[in-house]
C-alpha cells in the first residue's frame, strides 16, 4: 500500500494538471519518506488495535457502559505497555519497513533534529528519547488540563467553558458535523453545568467515569449528547495524541488526491 501510494504521487508531482498539485504532491512524497511519519504510521495501527475493543463499546453508548469503564483501564494499561516494554519490537519493526523503501534511518543515540529546524534552536533531546517518551505524550498536558474542566468535584468548581471547547477541536472526527456541533457545544456545556449543579444526584460524584454513568442513569445522556460525548472521549484520554492526530491528518490528504487523480483519470 505505502509504495502505491508513493507510485501514484510520483506521477501526480511528474505530471499534476498544474504547479499547484505537483508542489503538493512533492511535498507529500518528501513528508511520507521521513522516518517520524513512517513510525507514526506504526504507531498509529498499534494504538488503535488496542483501542478497538473500547472504541465499539463506546459506540453503544449506555447500552455497554459498565464494560466500557472496564476497557478503558485495559486500553491504558496496554499503551503503557506497549511503551515500556514493548518498544523494542516496535522499533525493529519500523526499522524493517524503513530498510524496505529506503527511507533514511537516523541515530538513536544522536540528537533529534525536526525537519526544517535550525539545530541551535531546539532543546538537546535524543532521537531515542523522542521516539519513546515524546511521541507518546507530547498533547497529554494540553488535553489534562481540558479534561480537567469536566472533573464534577465541588459542583464542578474547575469548570472552563473555553478549555472544553478547545478540547472538542482535538477531537474533530467524532464530532460528525464538527462546525455546527463547535457552535452547539457552547450553550450546551453552559445548560448542563448549571442543570447538573442544581440535580442532587450530581453532587457527590468525583470523577469524570462516574459523571458518565450518572448522565447515562438520569437520561441526561439523551439531553446533552454532546457533553456526554465528551465525557467518554475525556476516558479515552490516550487515544488522543498528536501522533494519531497528525497521521490521520496526512493519510486524508493523500486519500483525497487518489480520489481526485482517479476523477481527472
Amino acid at each position: 500500500m505505502f509504495f502505491s501510494v508513493v507510485e501514484v504521487l510520483e506521477i501526480i508531482e511528474k505530471n499534476g494538471m498544474n504547479s499547484e498539485q505537483r508542489a503538493e504532491a512533492h511535498s507529500l512524497l518528501c513528508s511520507m519518506q521521513y522516518f517520524e511519519f513512517i513510525f507514526n504510521l506504526h504507531l498509529m495501527r498499534k494504538v488503535l488495535g488496542i483501542t478497538h475493543e473500547l472504541s465499539q463499546a463506546l459506540q453503544r453508548y449506555d447500552q455497554d457502559i459498565v464494560n466500557a469503564m472496564s476497557l478503558v483501564k485495559v486500553s491504558k494499561t496496554r499503551l503503557q505497555l506497549l511503551r515500556d516494554n514493548e518498544w523494542d519490537i516496535l522499533l525493529e519493526e519500523v526499522l524493517g519497513f524503513c530498510e524496505k523503501h529506503e527511507v533514511v534511518i537516523p541515530n538513536m543515540d544522536e540528537n533529534f533534529i525536526a525537519p526544517g529546524h535550525s539545530r541551535r534552536k531546539l532543546p538537546q533531546v535524543l532521537n531515542f528519547h523522542h521516539f519513546q517518551v515524546e511521541i507518546f505524550y507530547q498533547i497529554n498536558t494540553e488535553l489534562l488540563i481540558c479534561v480537567a474542566c469536566l472533573s464534577p468535584r465541588e459542583s464542578f468548581s474547575s469548570f472552563d467553558k473555553k478549555k472544553l471547547v478547545q478540547l472538542v477541536k482535538l477531537y474533530p472526527r467524532d464530532f460528525f458535523f464538527f462546525f455546527v456541533e463547535l457552535l452547539a457545544i457552547d450553550a450546551q456545556l453552559e445548560n448542563s453545568i448549571l442543570d447538573m449543579c442544581l440535580d442532587s444526584d450530581f453532587d457527590e460524584l468525583t470523577t469524570i467515569d462516574e459523571l458518565s454513568k450518572k448522565l447515562v442513569k438520569t437520561r441526561k445522556h439523551i439531553v446533552y449528547p454532546l457533553v456526554y460525548l465528551l465525557t467518554n472521549l475525556a476516558l479515552i484520554l490516550p487515544v488522543a495524541t498528536t501522533t494519531v492526530e497528525r497521521t490521520f491528518f496526512a493519510l486524508n490528504i493523500i486519500k483525497n488526491k487518489l480520489r481526485n487523480r482517479r476523477r481527472d483519470e
